[in-house]
C-alpha cells in the first residue's frame, strides 16, 4: 500500500470520526481525504513545496 493510499484512508477515517451524517458533513470527509492525500504526496516526495516556503533567516 502506498503512502498516498494510506493517507486517503486515514483522511477518510478521520473525516468519518468527525462528521457522520448528511451531505454537508460528507463534504468534511472529502476535505479530510484530500488533506490526507496531499500530506502523503509531500511525504513521498512527489509534491515539492520548497518553492512556496522560503528560508526566512536573516543574516545579522
Amino acid at each position: 500500500m502506498t503512502r498516498s493510499t494510506l493517507g486517503v484512508l486515514i483522511g477518510l477515517a478521520l473525516g468519518f470520526a468527525f462528521a457522520f451524517g448528511d451531505f454537508g458533513q460528507m463534504l468534511i470527509v472529502a476535505l479530510f481525504a484530500v488533506l490526507g492525500f496531499v500530506v502523503a504526496k509531500i511525504l513521498d516526495g512527489d509534491l515539492d513545496l520548497s518553492h512556496y516556503v522560503s528560508d526566512r533567516r536573516s543574516s545579522r
